[in-house]
């Protein structure tokens, strides 16, 4: 075990050394030291006291989580079936030992004790922490009966590995799909940058001759060369080809996630009734901020009564450009939206996608987002390359300290799309939390960034489309939050403790400065000439930041709405069949009509294993909040440096850094001086 790097894993992880026979050695070790801790506290008695049961209970399982936690990294960018032979075959032990943990008895009266006879000497921070644990204890079955709990349990084994399942399905899927074209004219209307990249794609796949000018092109279901297809491409019966296969993912076949998601919501029912709630919604709710199910709703009501005149307007422009410029059926078809949108909004606005990701050369905007960071929140980030091991060539390593240079926090930044092994979209990750150890020092947090963007070609740099530096930011600004944390307790420290629906604040604030003038001009820089991006073109790219404003609002409200109804309406028969209840809010939300073969859900994994659960209106929710606080920025004067860095500081001070030691509202309210209004949204989206 002396050198397994899963083992004893040092401040930063030996990542080109982990092996999947490793994770397995060290995690078999880990679970029998865990439960050993585990015993051992219970063994000898515990003071009822924060430094008698939190802190030790703490120690315990914190090695296993780390490697437990390294182990399902790997898996989600070097994902091959070692790794995922190894995660599931210890998912039920790791599963085990959480509920062994969570159904204690004695460990829970413990928590209630601390509460009853030592609040006092609690912080504040403490105080939610406590709650949380006794919370959680409830909700992983401690109250329940012997026969109750074993049935619980099993619920909860077979959830965690129908969840795995279900990603892996999606991202075998996505691997098996592919449509090579041999032929220019089959690959008219690409941008030369997507040319060259699935050029590249196919050279991989073995047509060693390929280039961007005369082909083949490999075109897959990765989002990196998807979502610009369908934009661009001028092969009509090809798009309609790449969009149904896209629609249709794991949906069909050995890979088919139809039976997975009926079980998951059967599962998750059962669970939650176990525990006292009519359904799996009221449960994820009892720990977010909005805590039912119909303010949600209210939620949707007003911010779709705001969108849906704007919409209307949106469709119909939309077709009578597209017949005005040769389309001759009577409704546009799915695979048209994106092409006909891109078309109108490259007339409207008189630039293109292409035109404008010249301007965004990947190392310009990363160095320019970080020096945005430096002028508003007084910090400074490094390159360091090198001091760390990596899993990947491509991942960088930086380091942050604050205004006096001194030591803040580290994190790994993995940009690019691996569609083979690595699982598609975007998110951040924790490695480290900051925390307070025993000999009063400080460990340091640790962030990783996985974003899946277009790949560098040909040794140039990755051309970053719009839609790219804003993911960019979002995943950054989560890792904000995380790195500037004053927490010092790990239960609460950065992103842990926050309330679901709140977490996605500080990610969509950053989203607002791609869209400040002086924030961009800093990302920009021509691929050719190194000029920074003109004032012209930059007014055009504010002009067309409302453009179908009315359609992506309705877009996120018809998957935050699909999302309640499977978890709150389940037990009716009338929405016992999924792809029923999302017919029903594609009526009252869709954008856009679905095809009757549309089984998006089954790719859905943000709600059928990604954490959010009846927490998909938490993207909604969190914009209210994220938008309103941009909006103090802007009322100090977006052109006032002094105002923005005393800004960028008080939100430093207050929503980064409380994290789950405060509670959000509370946070809010601190930085902004009010409860959050919808105002802020509305007015930045364009519907007010």
């Amino acid at each position: 075990m002396k050198n397994n790097p899963f083992y004893k894993i040092p401040y930063h992880p030996e990542f080109d050394r982990m092996t999947p026979a490793d994770a397995e050695t060290a995690l078999k070790v880990l679970l029998k030291q865990a439960h050993a801790a585990v015993d051992q506290l219970l063994a000898k008695g515990f003071a009822p006291t924060w430094e008698g049961l939190i802190i030790p209970l703490e120690e315990a399982g914190k090695d296993l989580g780390d490697a437990w936690g390294l182990l399902n990294h790997m898996l989600s960018v070097m994902n091959n079936d070692e790794w995922r032979c190894v995660q599931e075959s210890l998912m039920p032990e790791i599963i085990q030992f959480s509920l062994r943990v969570g159904q204690s008895k004695a460990l829970f009266q413990g928590y209630c004790d601390i509460r009853d006879t030592a609040a006092n000497s609690l912080s504040s921070a403490q105080t939610r922490i406590l709650n949380k644990m006794i919370q959680g204890a409830e909700h992983a079955g401690v109250a329940l009966e012997p026969e109750k709990q074993e049935a619980f349990n099993q619920i909860q084994m077979e959830l965690g590995q129908i969840y795995t399942k279900f990603s892996n399905n999606i991202l075998d899927a996505t691997k098996a799909y592919s449509l090579l074209f041999l032929e220019k004219t089959e690959v008219a209307g690409l941008p030369r940058d997507l040319l060259s990249i699935t050029a590249e794609a196919a050279r991989d796949d073995g047509h060693a001759n390929a280039t961007a000018e005369d082909g083949p092109w490999k075109i897959t279901l990765d989002y990196a060369v998807y979502g610009p297809f369908l934009k661009h491409s001028r092969n009509r019966a090809a798009r309609e080809q790449v969009y149904r296969a896209a629609v249709t993912k794991a949906s069909a076949g050995k890979l088919d996630n139809h039976p997975l998601i009926d079980q998951i919501l059967e599962y998750t029912l059962k669970a939650a009734q176990m525990l006292g709630y009519r359904n799996h919604a009221e449960l994820s709710l009892a720990v977010k901020m909005t805590k039912d199910v119909q303010a949600v709703y209210d939620l949707n009501d007003e911010l779709s009564a705001a969108a849906r005149p704007t919409l209307i307007a949106e469709r119909s422009a939309l077709l009578k450009f597209a017949r005005s410029n040769g389309f001759e059926e009577a409704t546009l078809q799915p695979w048209d939206i994106a092409f006909w949108s891109e078309r109108q909004r490259e007339q409207l606005f008189d630039y293109s996608e292409e035109e404008l990701s010249r301007y965004f050369p990947f190392p310009k905007v990363l160095d320019g987002m970080f020096k945005l960071a430096e002028r508003i929140f007084n910090i400074h980030i490094t390159l360091a390359d090198g001091e760390a091991p990596l899993w990947h060539k491509d991942v960088r390593f930086f380091r942050v300290s604050d205004e006096n240079r001194q030591p803040m926090a580290c994190f790994y930044l993995d940009p690019y799309s691996r569609p083979a092994t690595k699982r598609g979209g975007a998110w951040m990750n924790e490695f480290r939390t900051r925390e307070k150890r025993a000999d009063n020092t400080i460990q340091l947090p640790m962030a990783v960034l996985v974003c899946n963007q277009s790949v560098p070609v040909d040794n140039n740099p990755s051309l970053m489309r719009f839609g790219e530096v804003i993911t960019l930011f979002h995943e950054f600004g989560h890792a904000l939050q995380h790195m500037l944390t004053t927490v010092d307790e790990p239960q609460a420290s950065g992103i842990n403790g926050i309330e679901w629906d709140a977490v996605e604040i500080a990610s969509q604030f950053m989203e607002n400065w791609c869209y400040e003038r002086r924030t961009v001009k800093a990302l920009s820089s021509h691929v050719e000439s190194a000029a920074e991006i003109p004032d012209q073109l930059f007014d055009k790219i504010i002009r067309a930041k409302n453009y179908h404003s009315a359609s992506a609002m309705m877009r996120q409200l018809f998957l935050g709405a699909t999302d309640m109804d499977l978890y709150a309406k389940y037990p009716d028969p009338k929405w016992a069949d999924p792809n029923a209840v999302k017919l029903e809010n594609a009526e009252k939300y869709a954008p856009w009509p679905l095809l009757d073969e549309d089984r998006f859900l089954c790719s859905f994994s943000h709600i059928f294993g990604g954490g959010y659960a009846a927490g998909y209106f938490s993207y909604k929710w969190s914009e209210v909040l994220s938008a309103d606080a941009f909006a103090a920025f802007e009322e100090a004067g977006l052109d006032d440096p002094a105002a923005i860095r005393e800004t960028g500081l008080r939100l430093r001070g207050t929503i980064l850094g409380l994290g789950g030691g405060t509670h959000p509202m509370e946070a809010f309210k601190a930085f902004r001086g009010r409860e959050p209004s919808t105002a802020a949204l509305l007015r930045h989206s364009g519907l007010n």
